[in-house]
């Protein structure tokens, strides 16, 4: 029903453009002293002041129609037909409108090609499907088909809402009927043509009679026998205008499959920009707005961090001491002058517990009056409570304060909650799984960015540098979020016992293995890898040499419009895709089109390709070698990828390539130390397993039970010869089959891979599935799961959510479709080897045995074991692997060893 108080909610969406309307019909004219039009902007934002008092734990998004004409126009030409121009005393204002409004902190969306009703219902759908709580301002009738149980219209200038029941009362019909109701007495404020002659009570009449549209054309026959006034000539009228009914619902329905410009986490608030507003208010002569912000000079200098207490004394230490020993939970985090873990020196640690959250500084450079207390002795008196497992913890980025903690000798247990791995589990594709975004996205809170405090780029400062009360605002903040953002995420993982069972069995286990992993690092002969730098070099200016002898002439290779000019001007090659800006393509994927053409485009990707590891690995790793260890480390991230793969930067490690002569010879620079060897072990073609595990595909199965070569295996099925008779060809072409479908390639993409022409690859497809017809009904039963759900998950119940899995726009449902059939394959992959790690390294720690896991690498795990320990090491690693879960068909791990990485293999 309609409700005359205000409801509290997550988000209010703000029809923008209905804001425009009734400021600029409502209001008298405002002109400034140099006949600037400000009427439209000043109401417009008194109503967004009064809206952000009157939900001030909400977040407001505005949104706005786009300049031109949008897709209602190409399904009727006369849709708005009579809308006037805009006036130019109104268009003036709308850009002052949108500065202000986004210097005060709102975010503003609008789409080219839709209206703003559309980017309404496309949020609103987004937002209530996750659970939020939804307003919609505006004056607009047409938005009330939005309305549902999470979505409420409301009309701040008649301080009224709507919800189902309102909506019902208002207009007669309920919110999902609002549409037919526009598409039988049609609107003529938008020129949408209804059915003539029907009004607002015989329509009503008839869809609470007998329902939508669709309801009314199959049982046009019933009409005659209602008690509707003209009701026997009504079905004949109906019949004679079906398609302008329908043509009307379409231009009446609200779209909610938008293809957004701005992401979800992209729409939040910001800090309001004092000193720009000031600016603004001052040009167009609101004075009141602007007397009530602070003069320019102060506002660049106000610290809008919140005060936290600082402990600088023994006394108020042992009281806080005292208290998070008695706490039944604890958010701590660090502060540090760097992110390399191997290097970075605490500045402080901060704690919360709910009520109370402090800073305690212990290396900055500027604290005052009074000096903080030394590091050693609070490490000291922290040392018990750290390392304590009855004393439990949450943080963020707990790897990482692992390894920093173990430089001071202290080895942090009882943590058992890490908020951005929180995150990461309840939805990997969700926004970056940072401090930062889950503040806003989670809490509706803002709090400070890491580079708000230090600066970037060359200004940039180490924390350590930051006066201790703008630290202790920032850190003392980020431990209270942490508390707050914890017990959310808790009650939404507990909902779903599988997930749970992903953050407790294999994610939180997992941070000790990969920190231990990460401090060991791995050796590297500088000496060797300096050989292969200086003889990649001499093979990239051979190939630059070749690349300008085939052209012709010298020219800038990295230059993609030198390039152009080479490859279509002067070789006069096809163009297969240009730029956004128009111009001819050069990218990778075109090079190996036009290779077909010429061997100019042929020696560019291998040029390319060869830099590409010079500059990534021969040039750098070197560099990255710590100067105490002499070892190189690298960083595993748990929450970048969306299938639950583990990433490496810093370097990264798993993009050295494994076929190649350089990829080859990288590796052989990975050496082991003396008296001790590699060891590599990898799991045996795991997603094609994993394929038969979930398809039960009988003849998939039978080639794995058998040992056989599955490639080969595919190729005698896909080419109707006997296993010994496969040649290499064939088994090229059944791999990539393998691997292709699986990644949901299609008959497009397996032509291209295979140089065949597109009905070939459709022919290798269609005798594919005919011959594995299992694996045809489990993608097919994975797409419609996905299409039901809205996510797909693997083996062990880790989810991944396919927002565009029923988009209008079948380039992007395609690759949602794509995914849905991928990830539980990769996904479950992930979750194995994971799995598979945290039981190798318990059973390292528990063994007596010299052997260390060093680096994961996809779904290879590479070791150093001491040579007179290798022989049960292995078969210890290989058994692990291969055990830790029953599948259908069973887990094979490969093994090599060898003095480097390459001879492992």
């Amino acid at each position: 029903m309609a409700q005359t108080n205000p409801v509290r909610s997550h988000y209010i969406l703000v029809d923008g453009s209905s804001y425009i309307h009734r400021a600029y019909h409502a209001l008298p004219p405002l002109i400034t002293s140099t006949g600037q039009p400000t009427w439209v902007v000043r109401g417009v934002i008194s109503m967004l002041k009064k809206l952000k008092r009157t939900y001030a734990h909400s977040v407001l998004v505005t949104v706005f129609d786009a300049k031109g004409k949008n897709f209602r126009h190409d399904l009727y030409s006369d849709y708005k037909i009579h809308r006037a121009a805009m006036p130019d005393e109104l268009s003036c204002q709308i850009p002052p409108l949108f500065e202000i409004i986004e210097a005060m902190g709102i975010p503003l969306i609008s789409v080219p090609g839709v209206e703003a009703d559309d980017v309404i219902g496309t949020l609103a759908s987004q937002l209530s499907d996750l659970d939020y709580e939804v307003l919609i301002s505006t004056s607009d009738k047409d938005l009330a088909q939005l309305v549902q149980k999470k979505v409420t219209l409301v009309d701040t200038m008649k301080n009224v809402t709507l919800d189902e029941e309102g909506v019902k009362n208002k207009f007669g019909v309920s919110p999902d009927l609002m549409i037919d109701l526009l598409a039988l007495q049609g609107d003529a404020s938008d020129n949408i043509p209804g059915v003539p002659k029907v009004g607002n009570k015989t329509a009503v009449s008839l869809l609470n009679a007998i329902g939508g549209l669709d309801a009314i054309y199959a049982n046009l026959d019933q009409i005659k026998l209602l008690s509707i006034r003209g009701a026997k000539s009504l079905a004949d009228k109906l019949n004679t205008f079906k398609d302008q009914a329908y043509l009307s619902y379409e231009l009446a329905k609200i779209k909610k499959d938008v293809l957004l410009n701005k992401t979800l986490e992209s729409l939040s608030p910001a800090v309001e920009d004092k000193v720009l507003l000031k600016q603004l208010f001052e040009t167009l002569e609101f004075r009141a707005w602007s007397d009530e912000l602070l003069p320019i000079d102060a506002v660049q200098t106000t610290d809008t961090l919140k005060s936290y207490e600082i402990i600088l004394k023994e006394a108020p230490f042992f009281e806080w001491l005292n208290a998070i020993n008695q706490a039944e939970v604890v958010a701590f985090d660090i502060a540090t002058t760097t992110v390399d873990y191997m290097d970075s020196q605490l500045v402080g640690l901060s704690f919360s517990i709910g009520l109370k959250s402090v800073y305690l500084p212990c290396a900055h450079e500027e604290t005052g009056t009074a000096k903080p207390l030394p590091l050693a002795w609070i490490l000291n008196q922290l040392k018990t409570w750290l390392e304590s497992k009855e004393q439990l913890k949450i943080s963020q980025n707990l790897k990482y304060i692992y390894n920093v903690l173990l430089r001071y000798n202290i080895v942090l247990k009882g943590v058992i909650y890490d908020v951005l791995l929180e995150s990461y589990v309840l939805d990997s594709t969700a926004a970056r799984h940072n401090l930062f975004n889950l503040a806003q996205f989670y809490l509706n809170r803002k709090i400070t960015q890491y580079t708000e405090i230090v600066g970037q780029g060359v200004k940039q400062i180490d924390f350590d540098q930051v006066p201790v009360e703008m630290a202790a605002g920032y850190a003392a903040g980020n431990a209270e979020t942490i508390y707050d953002l914890h017990p959310v995420l808790f009650d939404k993982i507990q909902e779903f016992k599988k997930l749970w069972c992903v953050y407790e069995q294999i994610e939180r286990p997992l941070i000790e293995v990969l920190a231990c992993m990460e401090r060991r690092g791995i050796l590297i002969d500088c000496d060797k890898l300096e050989q292969h730098n200086e003889a990649l070099k001499i093979q990239l200016q051979i190939l630059e040499d070749s690349i300008f002898e085939l052209a012709q002439q010298t020219f800038n290779i990295n230059s993609p419009k030198q390039l152009q000019a080479i490859l279509y001007d002067k070789l006069n090659l096809p163009i297969i895709k240009k730029t956004p800006k128009g111009q001819p393509a050069t990218g990778e994927e075109v090079l190996s089109e036009l290779a077909h053409e010429h061997e100019l485009p042929k020696q560019l990707l291998a040029y390319r390709s060869l830099s590409k590891l010079i500059f990534t690995y021969t040039d750098k790793l070197p560099k990255k070698i710590n100067r105490k260890t002499k070892r190189l480390h690298t960083s595993y991230h748990q929450t970048i990828t969306a299938t639950g793969r583990l990433s490496s930067a810093d370097p990264n490690l798993q993009n050295i390539p494994i076929r190649t002569q350089a990829g080859r010879q990288i590796r052989q620079a990975f050496v082991a130390k003396s008296d001790y060897y590699l060891v590599a072990a990898d799991y045996s073609q795991i997603e094609l397993r994993i394929m038969a595990h979930l398809s039960h595909d009988p003849r998939l199965l039978q080639a794995f039970f058998n040992d056989e070569d599955v490639h080969q295996a595919t190729a005698s099925e896909l080419f109707g010869v006997a296993l010994d008779q496969v040649n290499q060809s064939q088994r090229r072409s059944a791999k990539a089959i393998n691997f292709g479908l699986i990644y949901g390639m299609s008959a497009f993409g397996l032509a291209k891979q295979l140089n065949i022409s597109r009905e070939s690859a459709q022919h290798y497809m269609e005798q594919y599935f005919d011959r594995y017809p299992s694996i045809r009904t489990y993608m097919h039963e994975t797409k419609e799961l996905a299409k039901d759900q809205g996510f797909v998950e693997t083996i062990h119940g880790r989810r991944l959510y396919l927002k565009d899995i029923h988009s209008r726009h079948a380039k992007l449902r395609h690759a949602a479709e794509r995914t849905a059939i991928n990830a539980p394959l990769q996904g479950s992959a992930a979750d194995i080897i994971k799995m598979a790690m945290i039981n190798a390294d318990h059973w390292l720690k528990e063994s007596n045995y010299e052997a260390y896991m060093l680096m994961q690498v996809h779904d290879e795990l590479v070791f150093e074991v001491k040579k007179s320990d290798l022989e049960p090491v292995c078969k210890a690693i290989k058994s692990l692997m291969s055990d830790v879960v029953t599948l259908a068909v069973p887990l094979t791990v490969d093994m090599g060893y060898g003095e480097n990485w390459d001879e492992a293999h």
